[in-house]
């Protein structure tokens, strides 16, 4: 008996999940920062019926010599993905350890209207003391002061989101009105860090609330509309799942897949004699194609989703979407995104009221 339609995710950052997937790519190493590299990758995953695209940053580049990778930012590139897409999601990375969350809360709610509200926000949190010096920033050295800027962070965000009623945009020749300024609202968050009164600069997002990913240790299951839950074995995964307590759940998987080159334990046993695969905090396939489609229906039982973290993507992004998104489709095991739908609706998540309205409408009803 298969498991419910599985909602799939994957990470398009670099090259890769592996830290020398550059040296397997398919392009040249000048190439990676091209707008023509992202875009093609995006195109890629939204024919083959991903829901969701997400997009890796920080404010260091990612791995280690020998191996140094530049990116741009992961807004940036969400912005330029969604003028290029139709149907998939866009979920950027944003890290709130020391960005101002007013600033964070404007770009995605800019990035939401770009795409129509296909937009979606991964937050995470910025560990290295050389963040915080390219910063400028005091260093936040202490996790569960991390944990506590991202909390804040994604309620700042939330309630500027809300800061501008759905009808605050009036946009009326005859009476000389753009905004109806009773609908904008301050939001007069304080904490030890840090006040915002708002209103945002930009008006309500179209889904109301992007959709916000991220871990549960880190931030409330409350704050979260999906948790990406992660564990070295299927136990582990299904065990966070059903400890998570949001409205939906992501397995995070990495992926080697068998090419009709090499095996997946060859190519990865190749990049190994270059840099070491040292996270291991997720489930990792490292097999064929079949094998990866057994293990997602078995994952559909206990998740609604699964981002996948591919070893290179222009190895094995090709073999998901030729043999194993397919194949997922045929068993219905995998939802695909509709043209014109919110990513929100996608996943089956109600487009939030808006709490200043909502509240006013209460008001008026005592």
């Amino acid at each position: 008996m298969s498991g419910p339609a599985l909602h799939l995710a994957v990470e398009i950052d670099g090259d890769g999940a592996h830290p020398a997937a550059w040296r397997r790519a398919a392009h040249s190493p000048d190439q990676l920062l091209s707008p023509r590299r992202v875009a093609r990758v995006a195109a890629v995953a939204e024919n083959a019926g991903f829901t969701l695209i997400t997009l890796d940053d920080g404010v260091l580049p990612p791995g280690a010599a020998p191996d140094p990778v530049g990116r741009i930012g992961a807004v940036e590139r969400a912005a330029f993905v969604a003028a290029s897409t139709s149907t998939v999601g866009i979920a950027p990375v944003a890290a709130l350890t020391y960005a101002e969350p007013f600033h964070v809360s404007s770009q995605l709610a800019s990035l939401d209207h770009i795409s129509g509200g296909r937009a979606g926000w991964v937050v995470t949190e910025e560990e290295s003391p050389e963040a915080a010096r390219a910063w400028g920033r005091p260093l936040v050295a202490d996790a569960a002061a991390r944990a506590q800027e991202s909390r804040d962070g994604v309620e700042v965000g939330r309630a500027l989101w809300d800061s501008w009623e759905d009808d605050a945009v009036i946009r009326s020749v005859a009476t000389s009105r753009y905004l109806d300024r009773e609908r904008l609202h301050y939001i007069d968050f304080t904490s030890e860090a840090y006040a915002v009164k708002g209103p945002a600069i930009v008006p309500r997002p179209p889904q109301g609330q992007l959709v916000v990913l991220g871990g549960p240790d880190r931030v409330p299951a409350a704050q979260l509309d999906v948790a990406l839950v992660a564990g070295r074995d299927l136990t582990a995964v299904t065990t966070a799942a059903a400890a998570a307590g949001t409205p939906r759940v992501f397995a995070e998987v990495e992926v080697a897949l068998d090419t009709a080159e090499a095996t997946a334990v060859e190519r990865v046993a190749d990049l190994e004699r270059h840099a070491s695969w040292t996270d291991r905090e997720r489930l990792r396939h490292i097999g064929s194609a079949d094998q990866l489609i057994a293990l997602l229906g078995e994952l559909s039982r206990h998740v609604d989703g699964v981002r996948l973290h591919p070893l290179v993507l222009d190895e094995d992004l090709p073999v998901l979407s030729r043999l194993v998104l397919p194949a997922l489709s045929e068993r219905r095991l995998v939802a695909r995104p509709l043209p014109g739908t919110s990513l929100r609706s996608t996943l089956g998540l109600q487009r939030p009221a808006n709490r200043f309205a909502a509240a006013a409408v209460q008001e008026e009803a005592r």
